[in-house]
């Protein structure tokens, strides 16, 4: 009985495993993939190991790209769906709105929350700060400070879930543009 309980619960286990994998591969393979500006921040943090953090352009959103109820209403953790538009050679936040977006061919929704909201916290633009789950990108050890500039290829699902698919330092893959 006890080694039918056992088998059980290492065979839940595994199958959470292999689900996250899969569901993680079907957003690389599946999902559009758009290329995000960086903005600068310390990436260094000695207590949870190497990592850089990443943040976008995007995750600072101006009250005048919203559609639908103003972002003013966005409690932290409020799920927020920003339309993307390719300009140059990266995409940036074409719309916004707390309530989904349709996606649209060479559009694509990236699906974020809030962070802080506007009222508790503001900024000299009032912008509505949003996480995607995109801000930390796990390296080496002894790689995590790098120099130069920081982009990123996203491959965003038709869900909204992001996912890292490449970093680049001044459009090297991280990989190579970091001496190991």
């Amino acid at each position: 009985m006890k080694i039918q309980w056992l088998a059980l619960v290492v065979g839940l286990q595994s199958l959470w495993v292999i689900s996250t994998v899969i569901t993680q591969e079907s957003r690389l393979r599946r999902g559009e993939v758009v290329r995000m500006e960086t903005v600068p921040v310390d990436p260094r943090d000695l207590l949870r190991g190497d990592y850089v953090i990443l943040n976008y352009k995007i995750s600072r959103l101006k009250p005048e790209l919203f559609q639908g109820r103003p972002p003013v209403e966005a409690a932290a953790g409020t799920p927020v769906y920003v339309r993307l538009e390719r300009h140059g050679d990266f995409h940036e936040a074409a719309a916004a709105s707390l309530d989904p977006l349709p996606p649209e061919p060479g559009r694509p929704v990236l699906k974020g929350t809030v962070s802080i909201r506007p009222d508790r916290v503001r900024d000299a633009q009032d912008a509505l700060r949003v996480e995607y789950g995109l801000e930390r990108y796990y390296v080496k050890e002894g790689t995590g400070n790098p120099s130069g500039k920081v982009t990123v290829d996203v491959s965003v699902a038709a869900s909204g879930h992001g996912v890292i698919k490449q970093v680049y330092v001044d459009g090297i893959p991280y990989s190579q543009a970091v001496p190991r």
